[in-house]
């Protein structure tokens, strides 16, 4: 006769036990999983607005390298010491406007990437995407900066240079021109001194232009940037949405 009762067999015990340890491990696996760092929303964003502060920091530079050299028309500095120069020259377009004002966006954009605001109510995502809207003030401020370079560079260029004409007297010869000159190079003769002006003016307010003009277009591009960054709340990748 056989004892009534309830028996576990080697084979249940060994079932029991894996299921327990595979019970085990499905949970350590959903707590890790837990503590694995998501996308931050405005990681893409971040690395863009990097990459324009990177790019904005040389134009800057070159800005204030082709402002200083229209002060010294073949490398000569008597005619800076005669106030003998353009006008516009002196508006500082490119030391100021492309140059030193620019490099304040430039820095803002470059440290964007770890920017979070000192977090937003304790919320880390919601701190980075006030730091991408509170970016856009930073871009509206390289917009003016560059678009000032630009039309200082562009009036420049219209008016021509200072310089000594064949009656021997100190005028803008070719601003009558309206800005023809520069279609029509059998007029830069007019211009005696200093020598090669017209070709120094024209080079230089040129390439102060083009550098201004590429400010602008990154700076408006960071408007674009930080707006998507500080209220889509996507990530490049779209894994994950957050909310605040």
């Amino acid at each position: 006769m056989q004892a009534h009762g309830t028996s576990l067999s080697p084979v249940s015990l060994e079932t029991g036990t894996l299921s327990s340890e595979l019970g085990c491990h499905g949970a350590e696996e959903r707590e890790v999983g837990k503590t694995l760092p998501a996308p931050t929303t405005t990681m893409c964003y971040g690395k863009c607005a990097r990459c324009i502060g990177h790019s904005l920091v040389w134009l800057a530079v070159l800005c204030v390298v082709a402002n200083i050299l229209l002060y010294f028309p073949n490398g000569e500095t008597k005619y800076a010491s005669e106030n003998n120069l353009s006008r516009f020259v002196w508006f500082f377009g490119g030391i100021g406007g492309g140059g030193l004002l620019m490099l304040l966006p430039a820095f803002a954009f470059i440290g964007l990437e770890e920017e979070d605001c000192c977090g937003c109510c304790s919320h880390d995502n919601c701190g980075k995407r006030c730091a991408m809207l509170s970016s856009i003030l930073a871009a509206l401020i390289g917009i003016s900066a560059s678009g000032y370079c630009v039309i200082v560079a562009s009036l420049g260029l219209a008016e021509g240079p200072w310089c000594l004409d064949s009656f021997g007297q100190w005028n803008y010869t070719l601003a009558g021109t309206e800005g023809q000159y520069l279609l029509d190079s059998s007029t830069w003769s007019q211009c005696k001194e200093p020598k090669h002006i017209v070709e120094w003016n024209v080079t230089l307010f040129s390439l102060l232009l083009a550098l201004g003009g590429i400010e602008f277009i990154l700076c408006l591009i960071q408007v674009i940037n930080g707006l998507l960054g500080g209220i889509c709340g996507y990530c490049c990748s779209r894994q994950q949405q957050y909310d605040c």
